[in-house]
């Protein structure tokens, strides 16, 4: 049998209460949290339709030092999160009443429930209870809400655009450039003096040092080089084309050859001058060698006897080279007409499609081509209207040709109650372009129900190859005061030979008055911008004649 001593019983007796009295404490305090503690959620409704919105409130009930965290982000879904509001404080006592607002939508039908919300109070976390709410659908009424046709996408302009007018000034520039080019080089090759034969320049060249005093001066090197370039560009001009650019000894060795072939007739003296002199040139300019002004002075005489040898060495042209040269100057002035003729078209078209590109960039291609090249309904648009009263009871419209008198089949119930119909048309369902006027004159006082009349329309369209026809109608009042329904939609024309299906807009105008009934049909091509500009214009123009004023 295990025996205690006293001092080890008195300390497991006393740990063990210890241990009691600690948790009694926690469970205290715990218990205190949560009766000084409280989180509820409401909303404000609980049934909404698509779109709305819930206002959805969690309010907490705490003590002023407490730590509270809400919920944010997707923690409501399947509801979504339109907003969440900042949090408002209320004291209440010795606590706080904190109230925190949300704001739920949903865009599909259904019923949904909004999840328990955790909601953290220091490190202790507390749960809303869940809300069921339901999403109804909106129901419209189409009988009696009026419907309109979609409106059309609007260019939104770019943050940053070049002007029109700026592409215009930079064409105008080049032009002006070019041109201005142009004639200044022409200029310039009229105003130049015309170049002298090659003898006649070389005796000026040597006239010019002459007259230079780069003797007097100690110019050595300047005056040898003009000297030299005087005998070297005769010879390029008149015997070889490559005098200016050949070395010394290259130059005397092509001279020796030409003198063999009995191409020149040079003696061996004029070379061996010529030979001294060029290289005397060439050490006065790379060597910087100084020759007396007697032997420069003897070298300048020289070079008028190498320049008249030269000339007098060259045999004269026979006929045939004569006549040579003379086709040959003829193919130059014939280039040189040909390229002023090819740059006088390039020019031009250049110009041609400068203006072009500045009026597509400003106008669009579609204004370029239609007002260039042409187009059917942009010159019905843009010539002479027309207004005439046509049928019994009269309207009266504009338009861009006068209406041709036509007929359209009537139901039998229609021709039994009117005394006579007149119908006038333009065009036809498959051109850009058709309109129809029609009246009927009923016998005595008939009561005329247009809304009955519209159910004629879709059966009328049909009959003439429309398919797919949508339809939308509202009340119309001309600008005389004159009350009617518009009936409007799309459709599809149906070319009976190719079975191309054309997509088309249409506006009819039907009218009860003056004891009659009258209707106004204009149908274009949806593709056709002047036809559209047409049919509003002839819509907007109708009037209906009062026979009683």
């Amino acid at each position: 049998m295990q025996r205690y001593n006293k001092d080890t019983y008195l300390n497991t007796h006393i740990s063990g209460c210890l241990g009691f009295l600690f948790f009694i404490g926690v469970f205290l305090l715990s218990s205190n949290i949560e009766a000084q503690t409280q989180v509820s959620a409401s909303v404000d409704s609980t049934t909404i339709k698509i779109g709305e919105q819930i206002k959805y409130k969690i309010q907490v009930e705490t003590n002023p030092e407490d730590l509270v965290v809400f919920p944010e982000g997707e923690t409501f879904s399947p509801m979504e999160l339109v907003e969440s509001l900042e949090t408002d404080t209320v004291q209440k006592g010795g606590n706080y009443r904190l109230l925190k607002e949300y704001f739920l939508t949903k865009f599909d039908s259904g019923k949904y429930v909004i999840p328990s919300q955790e909601v953290l109070i220091e490190s202790n976390s507390f749960y809303t209870d869940s809300i069921a709410v339901e999403v109804n659908d909106v129901v419209v009424d189409t009988t009696k809400q009026k419907l309109y046709p979609i409106k059309p996408s609007v260019e939104v302009p770019p943050g940053f655009r070049i002007p029109d007018w700026l592409w215009w000034l930079l064409g105008i520039f080049l032009v002006g450039g070019l041109v201005a080019f142009l004639i200044i080089r022409q200029k310039r090759k009229a105003d130049a003096e015309p170049e002298l034969p090659p003898y006649e320049e070389a005796m000026a060249e040597l006239e010019k040092l002459d007259k230079s005093q780069l003797l007097e001066k100690r110019e050595i090197k300047e005056y040898y080089s003009q000297l030299s370039f005087a005998a070297r560009k005769y010879l390029d001009r008149k015997i070889y084309d490559h005098g200016l650019e050949m070395t010394t000894n290259e130059l005397i060795l092509y001279l020796k050859e030409q003198k063999q072939q009995g191409r020149l007739h040079l003696n061996d003296e004029t070379i061996m001058d010529f030979k001294r002199i060029l290289e005397r040139a060439d050490l006065a300019k790379f060597a910087r060698s100084k020759p007396d002004l007697i032997t420069a002075k003897e070298d300048r005489s020289r070079t008028q006897h190498i320049i008249d040898d030269l000339r007098a060495s060259v045999p004269e042209p026979t006929e045939e080279e004569l006549l040579q040269d003379e086709a040959f100057l003829e193919e130059q002035a014939r280039k040189r007409k040909k390229r002023r003729i090819i740059l006088g078209v390039l020019v031009g078209v250049a110009i041609i499609i400068i203006g072009v590109t500045a009026l597509i960039a400003t106008k669009g291609y579609t204004y370029v081509k239609d007002t260039y090249l042409g187009h059917p309904t942009k010159e019905l648009l843009e010539g002479e209207w027309i207004r005439s009263e046509y049928g019994n009871p009269p309207v009266s419209v504009t338009t861009p040709e006068v209406l041709v008198r036509g007929e359209i089949e009537m139901p039998q119930e229609v021709k039994q109650m009117m005394v006579g119909n007149e119908t006038f048309i333009y065009g036809s369902l498959l051109s850009n372009f058709y309109t129809t006027l029609s009246t009927i004159k009923f016998k005595g006082e008939v009561n005329f129900d247009l809304e009955k009349a519209v159910d004629g329309i879709y059966t009328n369209l049909e009959n003439q190859g429309a398919r797919n026809i949508i339809m939308k109608q509202e009340e119309f009042t001309t600008l005389s005061g004159a009350k009617g329904l518009k009936v409007f939609g799309t459709l599809e024309a149906v070319n009976p030979i190719t079975e191309e299906s054309i997509p088309n807009e249409y506006v009819i105008l039907n009218f009860a008055e003056n004891g009659g009934f009258e209707q106004i049909m204009v149908i274009f091509n949806e593709n056709d911008q002047y036809a559209k500009e047409i049919s509003e214009r002839i819509i907007n123009s109708v009037e209906i004649t009062n026979l009683n004023e």
